[in-house]
């Protein structure tokens, strides 16, 4: 009996997933590759020879230094394992990290039951629609009230 109502559930009349046909799974194989390029940028560039090829736009126009400031720098000290430098670099930097981070595995593990369970998809996108954006908020909170705030301030 055990063996039937497996085959009987594994049985799906939904046809087998193409990769390169899949929207979603593009669109999380490109934001893997993006979160991908952020930590090898992080690990290449050093933070001891500040060597970082984008430099802040903002302070050099204006000479202050803005809320992403450092953001990198502190990337590459998470990346080292140097947490509270980080910390002295950007505040944020480590919700960001952690938020690319938990993005990286989100979209392995979604890509993964995306494949597998054909009959959940639309809930599945939904679930990691809606739990990434909240994810989102909750990383750039301070990110979008500073920007905000400074829509704010100029009308």
């Amino acid at each position: 009996m055990t063996a039937f109502l497996r085959k009987n559930n594994s049985t799906d009349n939904t046809p087998k997933v193409s990769p390169g046909k899949e929207p979603y799974l593009i669109i999380n194989i490109f934001f893997a590759g993006v979160i991908l390029l952020i930590i090898a940028y992080s690990g290449i560039f050093s933070p001891v020879k500040d060597n970082y090829p984008v430099a802040c736009l903002h302070e050099k126009l204006t000479g202050e230094p803005c809320i992403s400031c450092g953001l990198s720098h502190s990337f590459s000290l998470i990346v080292r394992g140097r947490i509270n430098e980080a910390y002295q670099w950007n505040i944020y930097g480590m919700r960001v990290f952690l938020f690319f981070v938990s993005q990286l595995i989100l979209r392995v593990v979604f890509s993964i039951f995306y494949i597998r369970y054909q009959s959940t998809r639309k809930q599945l996108i939904i679930i990691d629609s809606v739990g990434s954006a909240v994810l989102f908020l909750i990383a750039f909170w301070p990110y979008i009230l500073n920007i905000v705030s400074g829509a704010v301030l100029r009308v």
